[in-house]
């Protein structure tokens, strides 16, 4: 069964949407996030997906209260990201609790240091974020996009021990016109060992059912709950497990 992630992007401290990365196209949806959290982890929700979008155009962690207070005032499986660029972040962020950390942009720009994060931490504990425009990957908030391929830096961590990665293709999120279901199922048919946890684009239930009937580890869905699109009430079927 599916895994329901929802998520959590954090700007100046308060629970926000954007559309396609794009910061002048913010959303806000609630002051405290830690409200937000509660109500997933009180529908049954078990893991979280929360992001530090101050921190993705720092690169650096700015938003760890919130994810000490999301960690310790929850059971909620968290996983972080935004701003992971050093020793010093991924310290930050798991002494605030964070269960998992992802990985997008150091990944391609300090390799090095991501390959010692994966042979120090593990691959259960590191989240490699393949974020893409044209499966290119995209960087620092998707701010800029790189010139590496979407294979090139999946193949580079494999043998290193990535046995996640949360994709997005940009440009399908917040747009609710439904996920990149052709690539997913072409990392799906190169890489069967690696778990794909699917995020953008996500508009309807039938999003989700299409995914979980893929066999697609876990999707991240965003704003189609903050505009009840999906209810919490409709994910009920692959919480009962």
């Amino acid at each position: 069964m599916i895994e329901i992630i929802p998520a959590i992007d954090v700007i100046d401290g308060k629970c926000v949407r954007l559309t396609q990365g794009d910061y002048t196209q913010k959303k806000s949806y609630h002051d405290h996030p830690l409200e937000v959290a509660k109500r997933f982890e009180a529908f049954g929700i078990r893991r979280l997906h929360l992001v530090d979008l101050d921190g993705a155009k720092e690169k650096k962690v700015v938003n760890h209260r919130v994810l000490e207070d999301v960690c310790s005032k929850t059971g909620l499986v968290v996983d972080f990201g935004g701003g992971i660029q050093s020793d010093d972040d991924i310290k930050i962020a798991f002494e605030c609790g964070a269960n998992q950390i992802t990985g997008g942009s150091v990944a391609v720009k300090n390799r090095d240091l991501f390959g010692k994060w994966l042979s120090n931490y593990g691959g259960e504990k590191i989240i490699l974020g393949t974020d893409t425009k044209n499966k290119k990957i995209a960087v620092h908030g998707w701010q800029e996009t790189s010139d590496v391929w979407l294979w090139d830096i999946i193949e580079e961590y494999l043998p290193q021990g990535i046995k996640y990665t949360i994709s997005t293709d940009v440009a399908k999120d917040g747009l609710l016109e439904g996920p990149s279901f052709d690539l997913y199922k072409e990392i799906q048919d190169k890489y069967q060992m690696l778990n794909i946890i699917a995020s953008g684009g996500v508009a309807h239930i039938h999003d989700v059912e299409k995914l979980n009937e893929m066999n697609i580890y876990g999707v991240i869905i965003g704003k189609a709950i903050y505009e009840e699109r999906i209810k919490l009430d409709d994910l009920k079927v692959f919480l009962s497990y």
